[in-house]
């Protein structure tokens, strides 16, 4: 590959520059926020069209005649059926052997896809001279598919349900997500677009694509999770109708979570020049940053497809983006580099920078704003403009300090982070901006600012929304290395594809000023495996480091220990709870699991030069609404019958004391932290309830971990977590509800979570006593309180005066329904939503919060309501369903506007012997 020279132009100086050897941990760019058509390149005026190609697909599930065999990716091990619910952290197997010898299968004609990221030449695959030996009916263009569904993307077909109440599947949540399905579409080219390459990119596909053109094998990717391109031009003819077929073919026991299915995420076509930037072919970095001016370095990769040497002249200009993403203003830099020469069928690096006075610095809230910038990169040939990309930056500079942490341009951000599967609750895996922004809004709510992408890459435009809010990310990409979890999980592909996974991920991530480092792993068998998964690590993490020198990257470890090798191969310690301690309750004496004490300080010792901080932290449980009485004295405890959890409800406590059995609760890991200063911080296992992994029942739906549930309703854990990450909110929260009718004159303890350092609690007017938070306490408990019907109320003091108030009632029989919207006006694009939520009321308006109505939900005007939930793990109602049982008292209904849609939409909520209630919605014609 060559590398090119360039000319600055800045200010109207012309320089001769050269790059830096050195980069900064500060590489910095962002996709804006938006769901489909939005995200276009420009015109084919300036040489590329990015289309949206999300809607008019048929979709259905099987294949021809019921025969999967042609079909093979590769020969999988064969499963009868594995237990249900094994531990968390159970120790990862060594992969099952198969027999593949004389076997067909596609794989020789899907590895070339992934070619462009494999490094060495001769590891490259060839592709085989003859398309495979199939007939495909349903990927011809002359097959009638108007018996198939219409859908749009994106697409995740499993959510729907029915839920498969009984067997061995509440691992991957209780819904059916494997086998194969089909997705068909037509493609309409002009005669105009003879000698142009079309791609197809798809931003994510569950699992195992295989891309079928004209009744052809195009390629394919088998990692659900990562997006990825496939070369149409062979295969397509400009001119006439194409038919676009894309086979799925997801497996059972593929996941510890449910991983969703279908086309999930966004798919487009993109058209260019022969001679255009490559795929992800734009990198930026900030090598150099401060208050005062900032260097700005990129590298444009170049391809030539066309079959001629293409001289290019390449042009950079950068922008100021405002707070929407739009550009404005004049160019603040503008770059023209020397011209190129690419040869046929190679590639070419086009390299400059410019330096900034004065520059706009990306940084988390509420202390920096997330500013961020626009490089354009326009490329002539003969004069004419035959590509032009726009890719989104911030400038920003990370500092990582053994002692201190993490530091964003120069001020110490302690991280306030949670984790998060990729499902977005009732909506499931299909990927929908509005409410991947309304869970961050929440989190933000509650004072974190960093998210982990557990485990697995995100959906491109969550990180353009964690640019656009200040967001820190730790982007991870393997749940798993050669070692399994479960049968068939991503084990079975390491091997052939680790190197292109994690390239992939990372040259399209790396722009995004979000994120902060790279983890290469989760919690992978390779921790017992000694020097053998050191050397995997190792390997990793230099493709991490090749792609971009700029971010350090780290592995999630809940066994390896500081002298154990797996941990040095990395740049950062990645604890998951070994901070805290995992297992030291005296009844885990003798058994088999993990156990160990307490490990920061081992590790800080061990490595006193890297950051260590905890990637997963607490794994606490709770069912919202719900409380078991007694409540445990201790600060944390695992979760037994009569011990915080009801094995037959299927439900655990919400005093937010009681976790798994390797966790802690909130409180505890605090105190961790506390005692450790150097810790960087943490990523709570997690912020929202998500589908699958339901510890400790495996015989309900979705997980209990959340500090937020499935539906979006808050648990009493955020107010917990609220009043340790935002000292500075007057806040003040009380728990449990105050209606229990069963329990007068009975100890019904209190616990109030406040950001004051004391408060008073009165019953009825009468006080309970004044409490100080104790060294090391953070939540204020009166544990003898009898219950009596009336009202609790406490009132909170920081430094002896009056901070904040909060009070709870009890609650008289339900009498009405409320209703109320996250927000009355949404876009009439078919994709954004409001979130509507249902509370059961007494005659005054208090909640009443032990109610469980069946509420039913109607959608007047222009509007549909797509799903309902009520948060409750055990729930088997599929989310489609207009009506649904209230759980404690909430159920919400998701809502959005048609396509085209202008005008009023009315949501009405009736409940049997209830006031009906409604809300109006305002739809916004898009533009």
């Amino acid at each position: 590959m060559e590398r090119h020279p360039r000319t600055i132009t800045v200010g109207g100086a012309c320089l001769a520059a050269a790059l830096g050897a050195g980069l900064a941990m500060a590489p910095a760019a962002a996709q804006p926020p938006t769901q489909s058509a939005q995200q276009s390149q420009p015109t084919s005026a300036q040489g590329r069209e990015r289309i949206d190609f999300n809607d008019g697909w048929r979709f259905t599930l099987g294949d021809p005649g019921g025969d999967s065999a042609p079909y093979l990716y590769d020969v999988r091990p064969d499963v009868k059926q594995s237990a249900d619910g094994k531990d968390a952290d159970a120790r990862p197997d060594q992969a099952a052997k198969v027999e593949r010898a004389g076997v067909p299968l596609l794989k020789p004609w899907i590895l070339p896809s992934g070619n462009a990221f494999i490094k060495d030449p001769s590891r490259r695959h060839a592709r085989p001279a003859a398309d495979p030996a199939i007939d495909a009916p349903y990927a011809r263009l002359g097959f009638d598919d108007s018996a198939w569904r219409q859908v749009r993307l994106p697409h995740d077909w499993a959510i729907a349900g029915p839920f498969l109440e009984t067997g061995p599947y509440g691992g991957m949540g209780r819904l059916k997500t494997w086998g194969p399905a089909w997705y068909r579409k037509t493609l309409d080219l002009d005669a105009a677009d003879r000698g142009k390459s079309i791609y197809l990119d798809v931003d994510g596909a569950m699992a195992y694509a295989s891309v079928w053109v004209n009744g052809r094998l195009a390629g394919g990717w088998p990692y659900g999770y990562n997006s990825f391109r496939i070369d149409l031009t062979p295969y397509v003819t400009p001119g006439a109708r194409n038919q676009v077929a894309i086979r799925l073919d997801n497996t059972p026991e593929s996941a510890r979570w449910y991983p969703g299915a279908g086309l999930y995420r966004n798919v487009w076509i993109t058209k260019t020049a022969p001679l255009h930037v490559g795929q992800w072919g734009v990198h930026v970095t900030t090598p150099q940053v401060s208050k005062e001016s900032a260097q700005v370095a990129w590298r444009v990769t170049l391809d030539n497809k066309g079959a001629a040497p293409g001289k290019a002249d390449v042009v950079t200009e950068l922008l100021v983006l405002d707070a929407q993403g739009k550009a404005s203003g004049k160019p603040v830099a503008r770059v023209t580099s020397a011209p190129a020469t690419v040869a046929p069928g190679a590639s070419a690096d086009i390299e400059g920078t410019a330096t900034l006075a004065k520059p706009r610095l990306w940084g988390p809230p509420p202390t920096q704003q997330p500013h961020r910038y626009l490089a354009v990169t326009t490329v002539r040939q003969d004069g004419r403009v035959v590509d032009r990309v726009e890719t989104p930056f911030g400038i920003r500079n990370l500092r990582f300090d053994a002692n201190e942490g993490v530091f964003v341009n120069g001020e110490k951000i302690p991280l306030r982070g949670v984790n998060n599967h990729h499902d977005l609750g009732a909506l499931g895996s299909a990927f929908n901006v509005r409410a991947a922004e309304r869970q961050l809004e929440m989190l933000q709510q509650m004072g974190a600012n960093a998210l982990r992408m557990s485990h697995n890459p995100p959906d491109p435009q969550l990180l353009a929304l964690t640019d656009r809010m200040g967001i820190l990310v730790v982007d991870e990409v393997f749940d798993s290395w050669q070692r399994k979890k479960t049968p068939l999980d991503f084990h079975l592909i390491f091997d052939d594809w680790h190197e292109q996974d994690l390239r992939s991920m990372i040259r399209r991530d790396r722009n995004h000023p979000s994120v902060i480092m790279w983890s290469i792993g989760n919690e992978v068998g390779e921790q017992y495996t000694d020097k053998d998964g050191a050397a995997i690590a190792r390997r990793l993490h230099g493709i991490a480091r090749e792609e971009d020198p700029g971010r350090p990257t780290t592995t999630a470890m809940n066994y390896a220990k500081p002298d154990m090798p797996l941990p040095a191969e990395v740049d950062l310690i990645s604890l998951n709870y070994q901070g805290e301690g995992i297992r030291q309750d005296p009844e885990f004496e003798g058994t088999d699991r993990i156990r160990t004490p307490p490990q920061y300080p081992a590790f800080h010792a061990t490595f006193p030069d890297k950051v260590i901080l905890t990637s997963e932290s607490a794994s606490a449980f709770s069912s919202r609404g719900v409380y078991f009485f007694p409540v445990h004295p201790a600060n944390s405890s695992i979760v037994r019958d009569g011990r915080g959890g009801d094995s037959k409800l299927q439900q655990v406590s919400s005093y937010e004391l009681y976790a798994v059995d390797f966790g802690s609760s909130a409180d505890k890991v605090f105190a961790a932290l506390d005692r450790h200063p150097y810790v960087a911080g943490e990523f709570v296992w997690t912020g929202f309830d998500y589908l699958g992994e339901p510890t400790p029942y495996y015989g309900a739906r979705s997980s209990y971990t959340g500090i937020i549930d499935l539906a979006g309703f808050k648990k009493d854990r955020f107010y917990l977590y609220q009043s340790r990450w935002r000292p500075d909110l007057k806040m003040a929260h009380i728990l449990p509800h105050w209606t229990w009718p069963e329990r007068v004159g009975q100890v019904t303890p209190v616990h109030v979570f406040t950001s004051g350092d004391e408060a008073e609690l009165f019953v009825n007017g009468k006080s309970q006593g004044r409490q100080k938070k104790a060294p090391l306490t953070y939540r204020l408990r009166w544990d003898e309180v009898k219950y009596e019907p009336g009202e609790v109320r406490v009132v909170s003091y920081k430094d002896g005066k009056e901070w904040a108030r909060a009070s709870v009632k009890t609650a008289g029989e339900a009498a009405a329904l409320q209703v109320s919207a996250d927000r009355t006006t949404i876009d009439g694009d078919g994709r954004d939503l409001s979130f509507v939520t249902v509370r059961i009321v007494d005659q005054a308006g208090i909640d009443a919060p032990r109610t469980s109505q069946r509420v039913r939900f109607t959608v007047d005007g222009p509007g549909e309501l797509v799903a309902t939930d009520n948060g409750d793990p055990t729930s088997f109602e599929p989310f489609p369903s207009p009506e649904r049982a209230a759980f404690n008292g909430l159920v919400l209904g998701i809502v959005r506007a048609k396509p085209g849609a202008n005008g009023p939409i009315t949501v009405r909520a009736v409940a049997e012997g209830l006031t009906p209630a409604a809300v109006t919605l305002q739809a916004r014609r898009h533009p």
